[in-house]
């Protein structure tokens, strides 16, 4: 049912949807979770043998904690272990949480000299690494964190890289990967400060909630920050034709934004841990979007 306003989930990457009412964003609120797992999430395993491991040497790297509206939610940070200022990049978790995939993403960009952040996103909601059932994580955990509460962590995030971690927030720049690929689009939007953005396979379209309440195709005629969109033309979840209408109104618009669509690519791509791994295209992705962020000035 690819055209359904509520997207049934896959063992590929999930997308969850929720008609919960939206929860305040009060220091009532609790933390569940306070640490990031060490490894992959259980229900990822086994783990492919074509799985990327970035080393951690000349990096500073390791788990932060983030000030938030209600207390603390844990991050990991990677950047180079040598000078100051560096260029930030937020990396946005899949549903399986900040672990070692989304750990590895971060150290990636160190090398490269940026300093890179991954908040943990579901911290209220709860623990989904220790989950080993995929329709769990996104019915008990997922489905219920809200768009505003993503995007005050990040802007506290932000927040931190500038104060913390010796962030220049005056380059900063946004990734994110299935469920993260969406937020990059709406964080975008929510974010002048944000030069540019590179969203791989988010989901681009459906109906309205109390807790998303705005979707990536109701802001592209008006997104002001480039935004470069990663997809896979095999998409189980993400039809061609909602790809193409993105593209569409993004030309009306006057950001700049641009869709790359790989052809016979499933979702998932540049997930090396996991059997939709496709080494050509995530190689090829990862170059443009280094070059994206040259482009527009996250450097």
């Amino acid at each position: 049912m690819p055209n359904a306003p509520f997207p049934m989930p896959n063992a590929q990457c999930p997308i969850p949807y929720s008609p919960l009412p939206m929860k305040d964003l009060t220091r009532r609120q609790f933390i569940t979770v306070t640490a990031l797992t060490a490894g992959f999430a259980l229900a990822v395993h086994p783990i492919s043998l074509a799985t990327i491991t970035t080393d951690a040497t000349n990096l500073v790297a390791g788990e932060v904690k983030i000030p938030v509206k209600d207390g603390q939610i844990p991050a990991y940070r990677a950047m180079p272990a040598s000078g100051s200022n560096f260029p930030v990049i937020l990396v946005i978790q899949e549903i399986f949480g900040v672990h070692a995939h989304i750990q590895d993403i971060c150290r990636r960009f160190a090398k490269l000299g940026y300093l890179a952040i991954a908040p943990e996103m579901f911290a209220r909601q709860g623990d989904v690494s220790k989950i080993t059932d995929i329709q769990e994580i996104v019915s008990k955990v997922v489905s219920k964190v809200p768009d505003a509460q993503v995007m005050s962590d990040l802007d506290a995030t932000v927040d931190w890289a500038q104060k913390s971690a010796k962030g220049n927030i005056d380059k900063l720049g946004i990734t994110g990967f299935c469920w993260g690929g969406r937020i990059v689009w709406l964080y975008a939007a929510h974010n002048p400060k944000v030069k540019a953005g590179v969203a791989w396979y988010g989901r681009l379209a459906s109906d309205s909630t109390p807790l998303t309440p705005k979707q990536p195709i109701d802001l592209a005629a008006t997104l002001k920050v480039p935004v470069l969109g990663l997809y896979g033309g095999k998409d189980d979840l993400i039809p061609n034709d909602t790809v193409e209408k993105m593209q569409q109104l993004l030309k009306t618009g006057t950001s700049g934004s641009e869709i790359v669509l790989y052809p016979d690519t499933p979702h998932g791509f540049n997930a090396d841990y996991r059997p939709t791994y496709r080494e050509k295209e995530a190689n090829d992705a990862w170059k443009k979007l280094q070059d994206w962020f040259k482009k527009h000035g996250v450097v």
